[in-house]
C-alpha cells in the first residue's frame, strides 16, 4: 500500500497522462497497446487514469512501445512550483551556533528542487553583532520590510530603510548590521 505522501509525489509527475498522451499521439486504444506491453487493457486504463503507479519494469514495458526513455516519465515539466506555508518554514540562525546570531534566516523557497536563486526571511536580531562578512553566488537582492539595516558591500556601507532594496553581486565581501531598536526584517534573494 502507498502512503499518502508519496502518492502525492508520485501525482507530481502525471505518469498515467504523460502515457495517455503518448498512446494517443500513436493512435493507439488500450486494447492494442495492452497486446504491445503484454498488460492488460484493463491495468493499462488504471495507470492512464492515476488509480494505479507503475513500477519500473511496467513502465519500462510501456517506454519500449513508444520508443521513450524512462526520464520522459521523470521530468515534471510544466511550471516548477513550490508553496512554504509559514508554518513549515525552517529558522536558520546565521552563523549557528553562536548566541545570539547576527540574523535568523527562513528559507522562502527550499521545497523547489534545482531552484537558481532563494528567497529568506531575514530577522536581524536586537543585541545581535554585525554579520561576518561573505561572500557567494553571482547576486542579491535585500528588500527591507521593517527597521533600518546597514548593509557592506566590498567596504562601502549603505544604509536602507523600511521600503527600500539594494542589489548587488553577491561575490564581493558583503555584511548586514541592523540599526536601532524595534524589528528589523528583509526579502534577501541570492542568486547562485
Amino acid at each position: 500500500m502507498t502512503s499518502e505522501t508519496l502518492t502525492t509525489e508520485l501525482e507530481r509527475y502525471r505518469i498515467g497522462p504523460r502515457i495517455k498522451a503518448l498512446r494517443l499521439k500513436k493512435k493507439l486504444g488500450l486494447v492494442q497497446l495492452s497486446q504491445h506491453t503484454g498488460l492488460s487493457p484493463a491495468m493499462l486504463s488504471k495507470i492512464e487514469r492515476g488509480q494505479l503507479f507503475p513500477t519500473l519494469p511496467t513502465l519500462l514495458r510501456i517506454a519500449l512501445v513508444f520508443g521513450v526513455d524512462l526520464d520522459h516519465f521523470f521530468n515534471k515539466g510544466g511550471p516548477r512550483i513550490a508553496v512554504t506555508r509559514k508554518s513549515e518554514r525552517v529558522r536558520l540562525p546565521i552563523p549557528a551556533g553562536t548566541a545570539p546570531p547576527s540574523y535568523v534566516f527562513e528559507s522562502l523557497d527550499y521545497p523547489l528542487p534545482e531552484r537558481k536563486m532563494e528567497g529568506f526571511l531575514a530577522d536581524f536580531l536586537e543585541g545581535a553583532s554585525s554579520s561576518e562578512p561573505h561572500q557567494h553566488g553571482v547576486e542579491e537582492i535585500v528588500y527591507v520590510l521593517a527597521g533600518t539595516l546597514c548593509v557592506t558591500v566590498d567596504g562601502e556601507v549603505t544604509t536602507l530603510q523600511e521600503g527600500d532594496a539594494i542589489s548587488f553581486d553577491s561575490s564581493a565581501l558583503h555584511s548586514y548590521e541592523r540599526e536601532g531598536e524595534g524589528p528589523c526584517k528583509a526579502i534577501v534573494v541570492t542568486v547562485g
